[in-house]
């Protein structure tokens, strides 16, 4: 059986979903999700991708993010997955199995589809009844203590214009005073 096919392109938005080896709960080490998180930041920071999202269950890791133009999501994966496996087998002297190979991903169509997969996310801990508020979970964009990025551009809610109406708003068409008295 062949690997999955990714169909991706660039400046597409991405909900990607990847596992443990075996789905062992091996984030749930503070020390190897602390690896993870800081490795997702790292290659934010290097401009590998905007992330606009994620959450560190112990078992498996879902991101949304926009690959930059020079990387695919496929490499911008590889670096996540690779970069945090060498990072864990070096700070804790092991060469255990980390990731499990692959992962799936959904491209992001419009405002709403954006707004359901930041929702997932985020409570995704609370889904998993480990915390009670998204906030509470410390390996997720929902606790605050991390920086995101904006939303695409191309993703954005079309803008309406500001409704004209309250006091300085235009004063309707009144019958002319006089007729008809």
């Amino acid at each position: 059986m062949g690997r999955l096919r990714h169909c991706t392109s660039p400046g597409w938005t991405y909900f990607v979903t990847t596992k443990a080896w075996q789905s062992m709960s091996v984030f749930q080490v503070q020390e190897i999700a602390e690896i993870l998180v800081r490795k997702i930041l790292e290659y934010r920071d290097r401009k590998s991708y905007l992330l606009h999202e994620f959450v560190l269950m112990p078992n498996h890791l879902h991101l949304l993010l926009t690959p930059s133009q020079s990387v695919t999501l496929e490499k911008a994966i590889q670096l996540i997955k690779g970069g945090s496996s060498h990072e864990i087998h070096r700070v804790r002297g092991e060469s255990t199995q980390i990731w499990q190979s692959g992962f799936h991903e959904a491209r992001v169509r419009d405002w709403l589809d954006f707004k359901k997969k930041v929702d997932y996310i985020r409570f995704n801990p609370v889904a998993a009844k480990l915390v009670q508020r998204p906030e509470e979970w410390p390996y997720t964009s929902a606790s605050g203590k991390f920086a995101l990025d904006p939303i695409p551009q191309g993703l954005k809610p079309a803008k309406q214009g500001p409704v004209n109406v309250g006091p300085k708003g235009p004063t309707p068409n009144t019958a002319s005073k006089g007729a008809g008295t």
